[in-house]
């Protein structure tokens, strides 16, 4: 029997305004539930990054993203799986969010960050933007 993990690619949106960064809570019943994260989602078989990028966002804030470059990637192990975080810089194409698929958003700094519990992946990546991985 082998010990590998299941790899799961997911892939996350940074989107930066004005020095604050979109991010994301998770509803009650999703895994991992009411932490945050950047917006995004899992790839689906047979999809690029980017389509995935633009279905997830759409889904879960109702707004298009422009996916500019990939910008980190981590890799995290949990229990049951491992998930493979690729985080592109995207920007919005409207203002006009809405909370489809997510029980809130919010538009934070880098230091206010540190005040919100984020997803263990989440969190890697985010250590390793500020250097801090």
């Amino acid at each position: 029997m082998s010990s590998e993990l299941k790899t799961v690619r997911v892939v996350a949106a940074l989107v930066e305004r004005d020095g604050r960064y979109l991010i994301t809570q998770r509803r009650e019943t999703a895994v991992l539930p009411l932490l945050w994260d950047f917006p995004g989602g899992r790839v689906e078989d047979g999809e690029t990054d980017e389509a995935a990028l633009a279905r997830e966002v759409m889904e879960r804030l109702g707004v298009s993203v422009d996916v500019r470059q990939l910008i980190s990637f981590v890799n995290h192990p949990y229990e049951k799986y491992a998930v493979d975080l690729y985080l592109y810089e995207c920007a919005l194409q409207s203002d006009r969010l809405s909370c489809r698929a997510v029980k809130d958003y919010a538009w934070v700094t880098s230091e206010e960050m540190e005040k919100y519990s984020f997803t263990p992946v989440d969190e890697a990546s985010m250590s390793k933007l500020l250097g801090e991985g």
